[in-house]
């Protein structure tokens, strides 16, 4: 005779044991993804990161946390009008205003973002306080200034002689139209000993940090490329093009020609890379390696780099072209620069 009760009480019993024996199998086929962090470590792109790097080092060595130093860090170049590619002093859009992006993402997972930012000296500090203060991940244009002043942030004028010296300059001979790297074309017949992704074009400063409590952040800062669009957005503010940061696997950071980064989400890319075992210079050259392969034309003409952390505390890099090199600080030495590996 069939015994309802009893056969639901085995079925119940046969459900539980095959759910416990699926969850075994995946214990034992689907490998951790958590690691063992490394010692505390700064990189950043570009020679500028050097400074960049000491004072983030300074957070870091206080037992402070990454995300502090990132921000910390970047204010540096922000603010630095001798660097004509990031904050103040940064050359403008074709308008010629100065614009900046930033974006900000620490080991929780938490991010924040400005774009096409006017009149704020940090934006990274704008991009923290999105990420720290609203429930939104970007804020763009007169929106995200209107934000910054609401908290505190002075307007000034970011436009120095120098940049609108080269501006006028430029005005001479170009045309408004928006082809990609027709900046560099025209800069590198002033200057035709730098390499596509100069500072004086598109160079952007990415860093990432590696504290003493195994936690991971990333920040990146840009005045975008020279004399673009007004309006035009790169890769610096978007998450996962030219920043992006997993506390379990790593980070990384992005630099050059934004709309290439965008069109391959090159940093999530990059990271999901080294999830999947790659070192953080083998994950940086294959992110290089699909721009190539997608459109090897364009490749040769412009300057792709990206640079990663991974949680050990290894790191890498990989450029398109010749000349990208990147800043590493540890309690061992603070001003190192490397020169990145290339394809070209």
């Amino acid at each position: 005779m069939f015994n309802r009760r009893k056969f639901i009480k085995i079925s119940a019993i046969s459900t539980g044991i095959l759910a416990l024996g699926e969850k075994s199998i995946a214990q034992n086929t689907i490998p951790s993804t958590k690691q063992t962090a490394g010692k505390p470590i700064v990189i950043s792109t570009w020679d500028f990161g050097i400074a960049a790097n000491k004072e983030a080092w300074k957070v870091i060595e206080k037992g402070g946390r990454a995300v502090d130093a990132v921000e910390q860090g970047v204010h540096v170049p922000e603010a630095d009008p001798k660097n004509q590619s990031v904050g103040y002093g940064g050359l403008p859009d074709r308008d010629g205003k100065v614009t900046l992006d930033a974006c900000i993402m620490d080991e929780f997972g938490s991010c924040g973002s400005v774009a096409g930012l006017e009149h704020i000296m940090h934006p990274i500090s704008v991009a923290r306080l999105v990420m720290d203060k609203t429930p939104h991940v970007m804020l763009v244009g007169d929106g995200a200034l209107q934000f910054a002043l609401e908290n505190g942030f002075k307007k000034e004028n970011l436009l120095t002689p120098e940049s609108e010296k080269a501006w006028k300059e430029w005005l001479v001979t170009a045309k408004y139209e928006p082809t990609i790297n027709i900046e560099n074309k025209l800069y590198d017949k002033a200057a035709p000993t730098k390499l596509p992704g100069n500072q004086y074009n598109h160079d952007t400063i990415g860093m990432l940090a590696l504290d003493q409590h195994g936690n991971l952040s990333g920040a990146c800062t840009t005045s975008g490329m020279a004399f673009k669009l007004h309006g035009r957005v790169g890769d610096s503010p978007i998450i996962g093009a030219g920043l992006y940061v997993d506390n379990e696997i790593g980070g990384a950071t992005s630099t050059g020609v934004g709309e290439e980064v965008i069109r391959n989400v090159g940093s999530f890319l990059v990271v999901e890379l080294m999830r999947q075992g790659y070192s953080p210079e083998e994950a940086c050259k294959e992110a290089v390696m699909r721009i190539i392969k997608k459109k090897p034309e364009i490749a040769k003409n412009i300057q792709v780099g990206f640079l990663a952390l991974n949680k050990k505390g290894e790191y890498g890099a990989y450029a398109i072209q010749k000349g990208f090199s990147y800043a590493v600080c540890s309690d061992k030495k603070q001003d190192d620069l490397i020169s990145g590996k290339s394809y070209y």
